[in-house]
């Protein structure tokens, strides 16, 4: 038997918590205040402690560490109805070792409660709850699904720390946000972060832009210029797109991780370094790596810290308040009344391009719906899905050009450079799907016939997720 301090004002919360960690075998106290909690755990020592935020009188972060002065190390779970980052923030900076968002599963309280009490640790030591980095419109990630409160977590124990993150996951998921939240929640924070993009632009200018280069180096090089690891220092290189980065860029970049040091074109002097590494990319670096296009060495020195940023499909319950977010904030919007049905027409549809493909769908009724209400017949045209390439009575030339078509007007910059891609991986599903089929699933006699050796088609059939 394990003592469970529950401290919540709710009668009805605290109730249900007792009754259901009391079947579990807990012996379980409750307090409605964080003075009423001081005052049992001098005499009932728990082994775990549940805290709600709001409390009356001083809240539950403000408490938590008096409750620490207290307890030790005893594991503290913080109890809120606001799960936003800032709180995930301040509840990690406060010493909390997990937080649980209300209304709660008590499936999921209980399991919390089982670890905390079996593996007895705190999470971080420290990240700061600031939000503003200087920026007139502070970024922010919204969302109150299960998979957006662990990237809140996620950044939350991360951003203290120097450690190098690597944030995968589709286009228009976020990543270039959640590279920002984590310099903007972080020691950081006063220094510069900058960022570049690995796949737009060539590899001679890429090593100039990244590296520096010195005077005379190359044609129109007229004067000496730092690159982007020199002009950070002290703050944050966000390398997008990683995958995308030549073999020469790689190897370059392997010997900065290594060395703290940059070379500039054309100078034979290092140059010492002090930035945070954040980089990015939507391709599976670790198939990558397995076909060899990516340079394992660089692939651990950057995962440091994996984040997966959940595509809008995993997270269909915010979008609501996306949309509403986004009609707010639209250019010309002036906080744009959106009709039910937009609403549910927008949780309805896919959207391929993620979150960003969503936001600018809400830009684009925004304009549309001349300030009035958004509703359904003001959303752009859907972008066509893959089952419509194989649609009765379409030649391939056509249904490329119609996808092409329609996406492009769809998906605007939530395209963001992958069309090829998109496309090359539907029909590249379809076609090996189909292969397969025909060959009774033998995977050699499928490569044959594609004109690929098995390796290969091993890889790719593992990229796109097919069985």
């Amino acid at each position: 038997m394990s003592r469970v301090l529950v401290v919540d004002d709710e009668p009805a919360i605290g109730w249900s918590l007792r009754e259901i960690l009391g079947d579990l075998g807990h012996d379980v106290q409750l307090a409605a205040s964080a003075e009423a909690a001081r005052d049992t755990c001098r005499g009932f020592r728990p082994e775990c402690i549940l805290l709600d935020v709001r409390l009356p009188g001083e809240d539950g972060l403000t408490a938590l560490p008096r409750l620490r002065e207290l307890t030790g190390d005893v594991p503290i779970v913080v109890m809120t109805a606001f799960g936003d980052l800032d709180t995930a923030v301040r509840a990690v900076d406060a010493g909390a070792f997990e937080y649980l968002i209300k209304p709660f599963d008590m499936a999921r309280v209980s399991e919390v409660v089982t670890r905390a009490i079996q593996e007895p640790a705190r999470l971080a030591e420290k990240a700061s709850a600031t939000d503003d980095d200087g920026d007139a419109q502070p970024a922010i990630l919204i969302g109150s699904s299960p998979a957006m409160q662990q990237i809140f977590k996620e950044i939350a124990l991360v951003a203290s720390s120097t450690i190098p993150v690597l944030l995968t996951g589709e286009t228009g998921t976020g990543k270039d946000l959640a590279a920002r939240l984590i310099h903007t929640h972080g020691p950081r924070r006063e220094r510069p972060f900058l960022a570049t993009n690995l796949g737009g632009l060539a590899a001679g200018l890429l090593e100039s832009e990244l590296f520096g280069h010195v005077r005379g180096s190359f044609t129109g090089a007229t004067a000496d210029r730092a690159g982007l690891f020199e002009a950070a220092a002290g703050g944050t290189v966000f390398l997008d797109e990683i995958g995308e980065a030549s073999p020469e860029v790689q190897i370059r970049l392997l010997r900065v991780l290594e060395s703290q040091e940059v070379v500039p074109v054309g100078s034979a002097e290092p140059v010492a370094i002090d930035v945070r590494i954040v980089a990015a990319s939507n391709r599976d670096l670790s198939t990558a790596v397995a076909s060899g296009s990516f340079r394992e060495d660089l692939y651990h020195r950057l995962a440091g810290f994996p984040i997966r940023m959940p595509a809008l499909a995993e997270r269909v319950d915010d979008i609501p308040a996306l949309v509403n977010a986004f009609a707010r904030s639209a250019e010309g919007g002036h906080a744009a009344s959106v009709a039910a049905a937009f609403l549910e027409a927008c949780t309805a549809r896919h959207w391929p391009g993620n979150v960003r493909q969503l936001k600018r769908a809400v830009e684009y009724a925004v304009v549309v719906s001349r300030g009035g209400q958004l509703r359904p017949e003001h959303l752009p045209p859907a972008a066509v899905s893959s089952a419509e390439l194989t649609e009765t009575g379409l030649s391939l030339d056509e249904a490329v050009r119609r996808w092409a078509a329609t996406n492009l007007a769809s998906l605007g910059d939530a395209a963001d450079g992958q069309l090829h891609r998109q496309l090359t991986e539907q029909i590249e599903r379809v076609l090996f799907a189909e292969t397969l089929a025909a060959t009774d699933g033998n995977r050699t006699a499928a490569a044959r016939l594609l004109g690929l050796d098995r390796a290969t088609l091993r890889t790719r059939l593992k990229s796109l997720r097919i069985d």
